[in-house]
Formats: structure tokens, C-alpha cells, sequence
């Protein structure tokens, strides 16, 4: 029994076997015509959750050999379905944007009110360890597109005017590590932060929402509030509490 290459399941993603950059090459080795093996099907899956598990927890600093313990595979199966770590570090923040992207157009779909539906896109994406794994160049996109659109400021020296280096809490891809495609800006990023700032408009202009909140605020909730803790219900526990903190302070307040 074959089972295609171009299906496959892993936790709640699904994706092609061999994810496409912008340019729509194959991330991995190039394109297959032939169907893989059930077994080496079944290493791809286990090599991509034990990814998304030791990204998550170790971030994307975490060297393959780690992913392949964890996958039960020698590092050779991993290298041979991605050739570098850029590529498996690409392919697992490419799933990651598109779940936040699906997360954040279900919120704006499904809730009337603009405070609930940006509550809900951040619980959501919370509870579902997505700020484990954002994408870096996320973050980096929407602090530059602020920037842009800011007033100048002529105390600002240039060099200031570039994202800050993320902390290690963040957990983003150093730039050792990071695709050399990466200055190109990812069409999937531009889509998640065209519909995160289209809910943070929403509460802005209902005056839900503090007027000096931005969408790479909202992105660094989620990235906060999803802490790596050993126990899971602890975890989950200190994740809700620490977004409720937090969408406190998101909320806008009445004038006295």
C-alpha cells in the first residue's frame, strides 16, 4: 500500500509532503513523482511533530540531532527529507503562520462584536502553543511596517529604526538560522497580518481597543503568553492566567 506524498497529517496541520517557498520550489529535495514508502511516510510525520515539539519548547535555535531523538530516527532519515535545517525550520513556520492565519479569519468570521472576536483569535491561538512557534519573520514585518507608517522622529538614529533582536522568551530563529529567502517577505505572513490588523482595527474603532495598541503587540501577546512549562495542566494554567493579564491591558480605558 503507497500513500501519496502530496497528503499528510501532522497534529492539526496538513500540507503538502514537500512545503513550497514563495517562488513555489520545493522546500525539501525537489518534487516527487513517485509515492512513498508507508514507513518512510511515517518518518516524515514523526520528524515533523517532533519538530513542532523541540521547536517549541527549545526554539528554533534546537539542533536537528534534537529533532531526531525526539522522532526516534536517525539523523540521516531527517537530513535526507530536509536537506538543511533552514528548510524543516521553514516548512514547520509556514504550517505555524497558516494556523495562526485559519485561527485569526475563523475569529473575525464567527464573532460580531470586535473586543470578543480579537479575545477569542488570542485565546484561541494561546491555548493552541502557537507562540512557540511564530514565525520570526512575523514579528520583524510588523515592527517594520509600524515603523514605516510612525511619525519620524529626528532622536532616532537609523540603526534604531530596525526590529530589535528578539529575546530569547520569543524563541525566534537567529539569523545564523535563518533561510537565506527570508529577506523576501513571506506572502503567508503578509496574509496573517493582514487579517490580525484587520481585527485590531475593528476593536480600535469601537473603542474596545487602547488607540496605541499595534498588531505586532497582538503578535507579542501570543508569543508571551505561551509559555513551555514541564507539566501540562501548569502550562495551561499559567497561559490563561497570563492572558488575562494581558488582554487587561490591551483593553481600552474610559477617560476620567
Amino acid at each position: 500500500m503507497h500513500i501519496q506524498e502530496t497528503h499528510w497529517t501532522s497534529g492539526t496541520a496538513s500540507a503538502s509532503a514537500v512545503a513550497t517557498s514563495g517562488n513555489g520550489r520545493g522546500m525539501g529535495d525537489g518534487p516527487r513523482s513517485t509515492p512513498l514508502r508507508v514507513d518512510a511516510q511515517r518518518n516524515l510525520e514523526h520528524v515533523l511533530r517532533a519538530a513542532r515539539e523541540v521547536f517549541g519548547e527549545l526554539g528554533y535555535g534546537a539542533p536537528m540531532e534534537d529533532v531526531a531523538r525526539r522522532a526516534r530516527v536517525g539523523v540521516g532519515t531527517v537530513y535526507r527529507r530536509f536537506p538543511s535545517k533552514d528548510v524543516l525550520v521553514r516548512r514547520i513556520a509556514e504550517e505555524e503562520t497558516s494556523r495562526l492565519t485559519d485561527q485569526a479569519r475563523s475569529a473575525l468570521g464567527q464573532e460580531d462584536e470586535p473586543w470578543s472576536a480579537l479575545s477569542r483569535f488570542l485565546r484561541t491561538s494561546v491555548a493552541s502553543g502557537a507562540g512557540r512557534l511564530l514565525p520570526p519573520q512575523v514579528l520583524r514585518v510588523g515592527v517594520a511596517d509600524e515603523v514605516a507608517g510612525a511619525r519620524e522622529d529626528e532622536a532616532r538614529v537609523p540603526q534604531q529604526r530596525q526590529a530589535a533582536p528578539a529575546g530569547p522568551d520569543l524563541r525566534l530563529v537567529e539569523q545564523r538560522s535563518a533561510p537565506a529567502e527570508e529577506s523576501a517577505v513571506d506572502p503567508g505572513a503578509i496574509a496573517l497580518l493582514d487579517v490580525v490588523g484587520r481585527l485590531v482595527e475593528r476593536a480600535r474603532a469601537a473603542g474596545e481597543l487602547r488607540a496605541d495598541v499595534t498588531v505586532s503587540d497582538v503578535l507579542l501577546v501570543i508569543a508571551t503568553a505561551a509559555p513551555s512549562l514541564p507539566d501540562a495542566a501548569q502550562q495551561a494554567a499559567a497561559s490563561s492566567r497570563l492572558l488575562d493579564i494581558l488582554l487587561e491591558g490591551l483593553r481600552s480605558r474610559p477617560s476620567v
